[in-house]
Parts: C-alpha cells; sequence; structure tokens
C-alpha cells in the first residue's frame, strides 16, 4: 500500500485554471521618464517649491565642490560626489516628513544634508573619524551604508516595525544602479511587497556602477520594470528635473503612508565627476559623453524656468549663491578643525552590554595606552 492510497491520505485536487495574482498593467512604468520642467505641466508648479528646490540645488552643488576639495586638502580620506545627481539628493529629502526615515547610500550626504543633518556630521564618516558621526534618532537619518545595498533590507524592517506599531512612517532608501545587482536589493523588494511595507526605493540610474555601464548589468526594459517582478509599482523619471523627481517621489511616499505598500523609482540622471576622488572615469567614458550631460544640467534646467516665468531675477539668482558661499565657508571652517578623538570611544557605541571579547579588548587597549603614557611622560584621554 503507496502513502497515497491509506485511508485519510491527502489529495489534492485538479488546480484552478492559471491567472495573474496582481495585474502587471498598473505597476509598469512609462515608455518615457516623467519630466515636469520643459513641458505645459510646469507653468502648474508652486512658485514657492520652485525657488526652495533651486536654493537646495545650489547650494548642495557648492557643497559637492567644497567636500571635493577638501579631499585634495587632505580634510577627507575619500568623496563620492553627487554633483548632476543634485535634482535626485534633494527631492528624496524634501518629500519626507519630520517623522519619516531615510536611508541613504555612501553617496547620498547631500540628501542627508538637506533633510537637515551638520554637513560637518555627515561627512565625518568620510574623513575616518567615526562609524557614523551623528545620532540617527536626531534627524531620523540612518547611517551612510558603503556596502551596496545592505540598506535597503534595514529600511523594508524600521518601515515594517513602524507598522506594526501604528507609527505614520515611511522609510525611503536611497541606492545606485549597481546596487540593483546586489542580493539585498531583491531580498527588501520582496519582502517590502509581500509585507506592503510603507518604504520607497530610490534609485539613481547614474549610468556606472564604478566603471561598469548600465548596459553590462541588466537586460530589463529599465531598473523600473524589475519593480513588477515583486508585485509594486515602478516609476520611471527625469533625475534631472528636480520638479519631476519631487512630484513623484512626493505621491509615493503618499501611497506608502495610505498603506498602498512600496514602490520602486528609477531617477535617469548622470554621475559627473568621478566614482569618487580615487577614481579615473576617463578610462572608461569619455568627454563628449559628459559634456552631453551638462547640457542637461539639473540647476540650469530650473534657473531657465525661473527666470521664464519671471519668479527670480539676478538679484535674486546672486543671493542665492551667495547663501551657498555662506554656507560653504562654514563647512570648511568646521572641516578645518581637527577633532579630538579618543581611542577608547572604539568600545562606546558597539552594544548595550559589552561581549567578554569586546571588555577584554577594551583592557587591552587600555593596557596600551597607558603604557604609551608611562613612556612619553604626558597624559593621554
Amino acid at each position: 500500500m503507496t502513502v497515497m492510497e491509506q485511508r485519510g491520505a491527502y489529495r489534492p485536487s485538479p488546480p484552478p485554471a492559471w491567472q495573474p495574482r496582481t495585474d502587471p498593467a498598473p505597476l509598469l512604468p512609462d515608455p518615457e521618464p516623467h519630466r515636469v520642467l520643459g513641458t505645459d505641466a510646469a507653468a502648474e508648479a508652486d512658485p514657492a517649491l520652485l525657488r526652495r528646490l533651486h536654493a537646495e540645488l545650489v547650494r548642495g552643488r557648492r557643497y559637492n565642490t567644497q567636500a571635493t576639495a577638501l579631499t585634495k586638502q587632505g580634510r577627507l580620506a575619500v568623496y563620492p560626489s553627487s554633483t548632476g545627481q543634485e535634482a535626485c539628493e534633494v527631492a528624496a529629502a524634501l518629500a519626507l516628513e519630520d517623522r519619516d526615515w531615510l536611508f541613504p547610500s555612501y553617496r547620498d550626504t547631500l540628501a542627508a544634508v538637506a533633510r537637515g543633518l551638520d554637513p560637518v556630521q555627515a561627512l565625518t564618516l568620510l574623513r575616518g573619524d567615526w562609524h557614523t558621526g551623528y545620532d540617527p534618532r536626531e534627524h531620523r537619518v540612518a547611517p551612510l551604508c558603503t556596502p551596496l545595498a545592505t540598506q535597503l533590507p534595514h529600511a523594508v524592517g524600521l518601515a515594517h516595525a513602524a507598522r506594526l506599531k501604528g507609527d505614520d512612517v515611511v522609510a525611503l532608501a536611497m541606492v545606485g544602479d549597481g546596487g540593483t545587482s546586489e542580493g539585498d536589493f531583491h531580498e527588501a523588494l520582496n519582502f517590502a511587497a509581500v509585507w506592503q511595507a510603507p518604504v520607497v526605493f530610490l534609485v539613481q540610474n547614474n549610468g556606472f556602477a564604478i566603471s561598469v555601464p548600465l548596459a553590462k548589468q541588466t537586460a530589463a526594459p529599465s531598473l523600473a520594470h524589475k519593480a513588477v517582478g515583486y508585485g509594486m509599482p515602478g516609476r520611471l523619471v527625469d533625475g534631472n528635473d528636480a520638479v519631476a523627481v519631487h512630484e513623484v517621489l512626493t505621491a509615493a511616499v503618499r501611497h506608502a503612508r495610505a498603506g498602498g505598500g512600496p514602490t520602486l523609482v528609477e531617477a535617469i540622471t548622470y554621475r559627473v565627476d568621478a566614482h569618487t576622488n580615487a577614481d579615473d572615469a576617463t578610462r572608461y567614458r569619455g568627454d563628449a559623453e559628459v559634456e552631453t550631460w551638462r547640457g542637461h544640467d539639473p540647476i540650469a534646467l530650473l534657473e531657465h524656468e525661473l527666470t521664464e516665468r519671471g519668479l527670480i531675477d539676478e538679484a535674486g539668482l546672486e543671493a542665492v549663491r551667495q547663501d551657498a558661499e555662506v554656507f560653504a565657508a562654514a563647512l570648511r571652517d568646521g572641516m578645518n578643525q581637527d577633532p579630538v578623538l579618543d581611542p577608547m570611544d572604539l568600545f562606546a557605541h558597539v552594544y548595550a552590554e559589552p561581549t567578554p571579547q569586546l571588555r577584554e579588548q577594551q583592557a587591552q587597549l587600555r593596557a596600551e595606552l597607558d603604557a604609551e603614557h608611562d613612556s612619553h611622560g604626558g597624559a593621554h584621554r
């Protein structure tokens, strides 16, 4: 007698006719990236929003150039510039409410600063002083994430936990096109869609994962199309159109907050500078390509709209530039202050209750510092 012949054995009924679990049509991104600037829709854009976006973009550009200069002066170990991508960075910060959370990658220091984080604290990781350099809870900005895409599952976990607790919180997680090739990206999207977590994924498709072009990473029609495979909407937007990015992200955040679940947004932009100051971008792309993208600069696009509508004049533009200079000077002064660091802080923020191994290492370091103190006849912190 076989198992299936035994009394009470499970006998599956014939399967029903197959049908999709979700209608894929509403999840598909538009054929072309969503744009506002340069279209009829621009006339409906809020003037106050246009001015604020413009001021943040100009300040963000100055922030990028100042931080890049700090690497050449030895004040930063490395800096991954977001020049050319400022529209994505600023829009991500402005699309969130104070209670929401931002999960940035290592290139997204500008998004953190636009959200209100002190720029010196935002750069502390890249200077090598601390693993984070700021209290994530103060501004609801998660630690800058250097490993590719590992911040995405963290964002899903936080968003899902917030919903279970009844907290009105949305998480916005930022990642580059290179990060979409990591397993963490796929795991995060899958969990977010299954749990209908209130999270927005923003992919800044800047053309290259260091030196690897997008065509060598994926054969999909767009990265936004990947959303359909997980059961969430995909949106495609011109990443250099600050108004369009803000509009798409704001809608995605609103959708998540209302219980609609996650959205994957792909912003088509371009990394004008090299991957970091340690990269030679001329080895894998030509100057003509870069110059073509400079013609689609996010600041120039917005300034054209503002001036065409008479919403800003030359005096107003100069005031914005001067404000950016004041901001850069403050950043420069702050970074030129040598921090006073205590080696024992290595053990201060690892676990709430130190493990035996950490206590052993702590005692070993203390002994080494005491020995150094005795040999030099001086004091240490």
